[in-house]
């Protein structure tokens, strides 16, 4: 059987909210939705999210759909950039490339890639010890975060090289009883399933 690391569509950036309160946008609602029409919506037992709105938001679309218990655990969070506050797109991004480029250390307070790797790798797996292998599980989340799961259950080096697609809304597939992927960043409303 098979788990979902789905991260959330687009969101709402507003510089005076702080970003874990985020929305959705209406184009990222959207995409939720279509995404809970698939088949593989319907075949989930349990979805899991971050206590990050926006996260939230987009688990709440997908368990409205197929009727599935959504389960919140704070500490599934994005990596912690609350040193540096909202940062406009650009420098975002050239401060995630220092990020997964250098996972020992902190981006001007950042939480560190290496600690947010061991943090959403324990909390999957705790998870994942308490699941029934047998039934479908989705967790939803983020970018950054979901990288460093990916990049862990990949057996490969913290690298931005297994980011996912811009603009959020993807998922990735992984086999419960090997923990290997099955599935790369897929969009969310694009992937049909697991085969």
């Amino acid at each position: 059987m098979y788990a979902l690391y789905i991260t959330h569509p687009q969101v709402r950036i507003d510089a005076d909210i702080p970003v874990p309160e985020w929305g959705l946008s209406e184009v990222g609602a959207a995409r939720a939705r279509v995404a809970a029409t698939r088949p593989w919506a319907h075949q989930l037992g349990l979805i899991v999210s971050s206590g990050e709105r926006k996260a939230i938001e987009t688990a709440e679309i997908l368990a409205a759909t197929c009727g599935d218990p959504i389960e919140i655990i704070e500490a599934m969070h994005e990596n912690d950039r609350s040193a540096t506050g909202f940062l406009p797109p650009p420098e975002f991004e050239k401060a995630a490339d220092w990020f997964f480029a250098n996972p020992h250390e902190s981006f001007m307070g950042w939480e560190r890639a290496i600690d947010a790797q061991t943090r959403i790798v324990s909390n999957v797996e705790a998870v994942l010890s308490r699941h029934n292998p047998q039934v479908p599980i989705a967790f939803v989340g983020h970018g950054g975060v979901g990288t460093l799961l990916k990049c862990h259950l990949e057996g490969k080096p913290i690298a931005r090289q297994g980011d996912q697609p811009p603009g959020g809304g993807n998922l990735f597939c992984f086999d419960l009883a090997k923990r290997t992927i099955s599935c790369d960043w897929t969009p969310i409303e694009d992937w049909m399933g697991w085969a």
